[in-house]
């Protein structure tokens, strides 16, 4: 960790704390998930001065808080939209977590006029039809992740005109993504199985 010189009437924990955080809070770290910020520092070790720079560097030895669910994890969140795509859920901190189609409970359709998801529920009396309203709790297992490496690359070759330039820009995906599923009972809209 480099700590620059302005920082050196401060103590090293707190200087070396703040340059974690400000390194990596609020970001997806490839294959480790979505960092939230810093546990405690187990271990520092000599700091060096080097020639031509007169800041620190330290190495350390840390422990941060990370969230990477486990896969099949039963998480609740809240239905944040719907679209063709499935159904797409937010837990408040983290919104790329996504429902296909096909992990919803069965039979399922997509109301065009509504613009939600619904389960036709069969009972005795005839098909009841439960609405995956935006903004209601929903329950969901995760079965699958999606990480996209979203690191600078450099510039294409000579071919590449400003529309491939616009296209990238408009097909950008997120760097981790949950895959839920809702295709067992008990999971889906908490609503559906509580005593109201």
């Amino acid at each position: 960790v480099r700590i620059p010189p302005w920082q050196f009437e401060r103590k090293l924990n707190e200087s070396i704390a703040e340059e974690l955080n400000k390194k990596l809070a609020n970001k997806v770290v490839y294959n480790v998930g979505l960092c939230i910020c810093l546990y405690d520092i187990t271990k520092l070790e000599d700091s060096y001065i080097f020639p031509g720079d007169g800041a620190s560097h330290t190495k350390v030895h840390f422990r941060y808080v990370v969230f990477h669910p486990f896969l099949d994890e039963i998480l609740i969140g809240q239905i944040k939209s719907c679209s063709q795509d499935g159904v797409h859920v937010s837990i408040g901190f983290f919104d790329d977590i996504v429902i296909p189609p096909e992990s919803l409970q069965q039979p399922a359709k997509f109301d065009e006029a509504e613009q939600v998801w619904v389960w036709e529920y069969e009972t005795e009396e005839g098909a009841h039809d439960l609405y995956m309203d935006i903004g209601e709790e929903i329950r969901f297992r995760v079965v699958d992740e999606t990480f996209v490496d979203t690191s600078p690359t450099g510039p294409s070759s000579a071919e590449a005109s400003t529309s491939s330039a616009a296209e990238e820009v408009q097909k950008k995906e997120a760097p981790y993504t949950l895959v839920g599923s809702i295709s067992e009972p008990g999971l889906g809209l908490l609503s559906w199985w509580t005593n109201s």
